[in-house]
């Protein structure tokens, strides 16, 4: 009789790792998560994951739309693209009693306005956008968003520019003190304008390249998102990260379950497995922003914790969420962006 417990009980337990065997396909920004964490889900499930990149969120949706919906089960767009693929109907929706560590998510980060209640998406990191500047460059007052558009001959031909049109063009309405989704032509304009304007004091694009080019040297001052800022500090360069009067981006960034995920029950594995503390803090330790997950402060690395890029100065000027303009206000805007990468 002892035998056949252990029998049945060896058959369930195979049958159990047998179900938990597969795959699943993530579509991910670039170095945006450790390998080691993704060896980890592995090794406790059996799934075998595989990592598509993008390096910005109108290529992630650009490439969904063209025919990649289907292939991927998971996303980590931004907040204000987790509205437009939910309203564009990209996402799939899931139970509380699925997402069984839901209670883990912070409280701000719970009833979101893109996501209400979260029922498709769940936060994976959140943080900052604006500019760092290499102090071996330029020792200068570094608190105006001018620094990137109408920069100090110092810096004139050695800025990088993110290759990303939502956060170039809320900087640089920041800058001017356009509000988001003008359709004051006027304003919009100025906006591009100024844009054409300043380019000509640019090196580069690049968004996925926004951290080297900073430590190469390549670049002395550059948007960049706050974490890379950290990343290039702590791999020598000798960059300050500015939280600028004018304001700057914030972004929180969200896996999504896709619409029609091939891999649905997997998808739903990973995104509670993300949302253990020890597991979101291995992502920020990684990634150097900052968790939306409670509990995750006794797994955080000292550096990480107390960055200054991770702590802006109290008298910091707030930051800004990317608003969804609607379509005829958003193909202007799209409009300044295509001239302006001519």
């Amino acid at each position: 009789m002892k035998l056949l417990f252990t029998t049945t009980s060896a058959l369930c337990l195979l049958a159990s790792a047998a179900a938990a065997e597969g795959t699943l396909s993530v579509y991910h920004w670039f170095e945006y998560m450790p390998q080691e964490l993704v060896d980890k889900f592995t090794a406790e499930t059996g799934i075998a994951v595989t990592i598509d990149t993008y390096d910005s969120n109108e290529a992630m949706l650009a490439s969904l739309k063209a025919g990649k919906l289907g292939q991927y089960d998971v996303a980590v767009p931004a907040d204000f693209m987790v509205a437009i693929m939910g309203a564009s109907g990209m996402l799939d929706t899931f139970t509380a009693e699925e997402m069984t560590n839901i209670a883990n998510i912070a409280p701000q980060w719970l009833d979101v306005p893109f996501d209400q209640g979260r029922k498709s998406s769940i936060p994976y990191q959140w943080g900052s956008t604006s500019f760092a500047v290499n102090r071996d460059v330029y020792k200068g007052d570094i608190s105006s968003l001018g620094i990137i558009f109408n920069p100090p001959d110092e810096l004139k031909g050695k800025i990088n520019v993110l290759d990303s049109q939502n956060e170039v063009l809320i900087l640089g309405s920041l800058y001017l003190g356009i509000p988001q989704c003008s359709t004051d032509r006027d304003q919009l304009r100025a906006l591009s304008e100024m844009l054409v304007n300043a380019k000509q004091h640019w090196a580069s694009f690049g968004s996925d390249t926004a951290k080297d080019v900073m430590v190469s040297g390549d670049a002395a001052a550059g948007m960049i998102y706050n974490g890379f800022a950290a990343k290039a500090r702590a791999e020598g360069a000798n960059v300050e990260y500015s939280y600028p009067k004018e304001g700057h981006v914030l972004w929180m960034d969200n896996m999504v379950l896709l619409k029609d995920a091939p891999n649905r029950d997997n998808a739903i594995k990973f995104m509670n497995f993300l949302l253990e503390p020890e597991n979101a803090a291995a992502v920020t330790n990684y990634a150097a922003y900052t968790s939306g997950v409670l509990g995750v402060e006794p797994f955080l690395d000292e550096a990480i914790r107390t960055s200054p890029e991770n702590n802006p100065p109290a008298d910091a000027t707030p930051g800004v969420f990317a608003q969804v303009c609607d379509d005829e206000t958003q193909a202007l805007y799209d409009a300044i962006w295509i001239n302006l990468k001519k």
